[in-house]
């Protein structure tokens, strides 16, 4: 699949570290979605989908760009995936147990009709789960995210409508937080020069990087990487 910089891509060795920050999420999702019928809303490369398939779901992927749904269909044969508009999803009316959407929201100009479409396809009791990077500590400047979140405005969208039941941030784990202490912030090496100019030690560490080098927290959200947000339909 294309590399964008926007859409995250499985096995590319310099895109590592944003792929296993992204997996740490997914499958930490793993107990939520097992057995459940799983809606995808912004599934991207696919392979989120794929691994929630994996985990026990019966997960159906969606995705606005039609060259991302032709890939789904190709490279994950066993995922069912639809174009369609992530505003007006098309689906009926409680048609999923969960609905997942992750690192997709900060993407779209109408973040509140997203949410409430999103609730409309849930069973009643059924679970929102979004992701998205905090903007307080997310580098500034990236014009494909049209609105960035604050930890209090994630919590205030998706709490006005559905009943937030817990609220996590990710951080780094205690090994790139050692590497970082050292050298500094490992997202900042990676922005600073293109990945052919890398130091060693950075191409190193990012290519070492897996999911559990990443941790879920309930407090110090302002201060997290990512944010993720549960939230139930009544």
């Amino acid at each position: 699949m294309i590399i964008t910089g926007e859409r995250t891509v499985p096995g590319i060795w310099h895109e590592n570290y944003w792929f296993r920050r992204h997996e740490a999420v997914y499958l930490a999702l793993a107990p939520l979605v097992r057995a459940k019928r799983v809606l995808e809303a912004g599934c991207g490369e696919g392979y989120g989908a794929q691994l929630l398939a994996k985990e026990g779901a019966t997960v159906s992927a969606l995705d606005y760009d039609g060259y991302a749904a032709t890939h789904v269909h190709t490279a994950y044969p066993e995922v069912p995936v639809v174009r369609g508009n992530l505003v007006q999803l098309p689906f009926a009316q409680h048609s999923f147990d969960v609905v997942v959407s992750l690192q997709t929201i900060e993407h779209l100009w109408d973040q509140d009709a997203f949410v409430a479409d999103c609730m409309r396809v849930l069973r009643p009791g059924g679970t929102l789960a979004v992701s998205t990077p905090n903007t307080m500590t997310f580098p500034p400047g990236n014009i494909y995210h049209p609105k960035e979140l604050t930890p209090d405005e994630l919590r205030n969208l998706v709490g006005s409508h559905g009943v937030i039941t817990k609220m996590q941030g990710l951080s780094h784990g205690p090994r790139i937080t050692a590497w970082e202490a050292g050298r500094g912030s490992i997202v900042d090496a990676q922005i600073a020069s293109n990945f052919e100019d890398w130091p060693a030690e950075t191409k190193e560490v990012v290519r070492s990087i897996a999911a559990h080098d990443f941790d879920f927290t309930e407090t110090n959200l302002d201060d997290s990487l990512d944010l993720i947000v549960f939230a139930q339909r009544p």
